[in-house]
């Protein structure tokens, strides 16, 4: 009953960094710093909730690791001073920096570190309230970045924050290299005619999980050529063993981590045995941070994803 509970927990996490909210537009105020007199500053988060961003930020708390991974990636990794415990192991952080559950962060201690600006996932706000209300009272800008359920919604992110921190330019890179990426697959995708049927796997037994339509990675799917057999479904969905088996899939693909090899526990399922994907041995694992943080690096589980589904073409 322990590990049930610590699995239902984790896959809580893992939807609610994906699917918090969905993205809305970027509203922009020009700055009136004759030095910065072409950048462009926020007016609001991505939540929707007015902000004012400071013109000078050296101090940086991120509480998502969807959100670090960007910051890390403008060059802001040493501006840095704390973020959630699910950022802990991202490369380019300072060391030694102080961690914080991002459900139920301690306050006064995050006022206490002073930062200039508090990034936070609309994850937090999932029980109703807001838990970092009192960093706001104190006058810190805090911006609210709901995790997006579309590519174009993880584009508006990125784009978001880097025009936080002064550096759209940094930021329209990373989105244009993605752009890019996505298009040299989906050039290649278009000429696949036979397409395969895909099963991703996001919770494993007893308690199964995936996703339909609405969903950033059944996106993914479209994109490289493939069918997701929930995509008559909508957004994240408990499925039982019997639809799976009754769809069978062509290939199976899963990013859990939580347990011990996951293919294989996949493929040694009773009453599996006749799935087609099981049969030739179509199962694979993608990394768990690219395939379910909404940031750029969702390409690198898209370029994995191409090369498992159709080797030959990839």
């Amino acid at each position: 009953m322990k590990k049930i509970t610590s699995i239902s927990i984790a896959l809580s996490i893992i939807i609610s960094l994906l699917t918090s909210c969905t993205s809305q537009p970027k509203e922009i105020e020009p700055t009136t710093d004759p030095i910065e007199a072409t950048v462009t500053l926020p007016l609001k988060d991505r939540a929707r909730n007015e902000i004012t961003v400071p013109k000078e930020i050296n101090s940086i708390i991120s509480m998502s690791p969807s959100i670090t991974e960007v910051l890390v990636d403008l060059g802001f990794g040493d501006k840095i001073i704390a973020v959630d415990t699910y950022s802990e192991d991202i490369p380019g952080l300072p060391n030694g920096i102080p961690s914080f559950d991002m459900m139920a962060p301690d306050s006064e201690k995050l006022v206490a570190l002073n930062p200039d600006i508090v990034f936070a996932t609309g994850m937090s706000m999932s029980k109703g309230n807001d838990p970092f209300k009192p960093i706001r009272d104190m006058g810190i800008c805090l911006a609210y970045i709901p995790s997006s359920d579309s590519i174009q919604g993880i584009y508006d992110d990125i784009m978001f924050i880097s025009d936080t921190m002064q550096v759209s330019q940094k930021g329209q890179e990373i989105v244009d290299n993605m752009k890019t990426k996505i298009a040299e697959i989906k050039k290649v995708s278009d000429t696949i005619t036979e397409k395969k049927t895909i099963y991703f796997e996001i919770s494993a037994q007893p308690s199964l999980y995936s996703f339909g339509k609405g969903v950033f990675l059944n996106e993914m799917i479209d994109i490289i050529g493939a069918t997701n057999i929930l995509a008559d479904q909508e957004q994240w969905i408990a499925v039982s063993d019997e639809a799976i088996v009754a769809a069978n899939p062509d290939v199976i693909i899963t990013n859990v981590d939580y347990i011990e090899n996951a293919v294989d526990e996949i493929k040694s399922r009773t009453g599996w045995e006749n799935v087609t994907a099981i049969k030739n041995g179509y199962v694979y694992y993608v990394d768990k941070n690219a395939s379910s943080l909404s940031n750029h690096n969702i390409v690198k589980a898209l370029e994995q994803m191409a090369k498992y589904i159709y080797p030959d073409n990839f």
